[in-house]
């Protein structure tokens, strides 16, 4: 039982050096004002996390809870886009109702196309600057998202 202790504790300190010389290997490729800030402690410490598979694991929930986030925003998006896409059908029917009716005015026309243009000219800003405001807090919720795994993974001691 001891023997076999011994060896495994071996065996983890030996991937804990082949991972601490990949590391090493890795941040001497980056540029130098980023190799500064990578210490061997800090090479080390993530060597032995990546050894640890909590880490793992707590990011591997933290990814599929973003993938839920991001396809529920998706859908939040889509439904104003077809929300829009439906308003927009609706106005041309009425428009072209409305055509219709006055096509036996000549004199009525003009003003009633002046009319049309002016409510589709109204319609697409209102859709336009609500997309923007819709996606405006997307990225509000993806960030704050971002913020919350952050700190999450600090709470695990995943991150430094």
């Amino acid at each position: 039982m001891m023997l076999q202790d011994q060896s495994n504790k071996e065996e983890l300190q030996h991937r804990h050096y082949v991972l601490l010389n990949e590391l090493q290997k890795m941040s001497r490729e980056l540029p130098g004002k980023f190799q500064q800030r990578l210490s061997y402690d800090l090479l080390s410490a993530l060597a032995s996390a990546l050894l640890d598979g909590t880490a793992f694991e707590i990011v591997k929930g933290l990814e599929e809870v973003q993938h839920l986030e991001e396809k529920s925003l998706f859908t939040q998006r889509q439904k104003v886009i077809n929300d829009h896409k439906s308003q927009r059908h609706e106005m041309n029917k009425k428009h072209k109702e409305l055509l219709l009716e006055n096509q036996n005015k000549p004199h009525n026309l003009p003003l009633i196309e002046a009319q049309v243009e002016r409510e589709l000219d109204t319609m697409e800003r209102r859709c336009e600057e609500e997309m923007k405001k819709r996606d405006a807090k997307i990225i509000l919720e993806l960030d704050q998202k971002l913020m919350d795994q952050q700190s999450h993974m600090l709470d695990f001691k995943v991150m430094q």
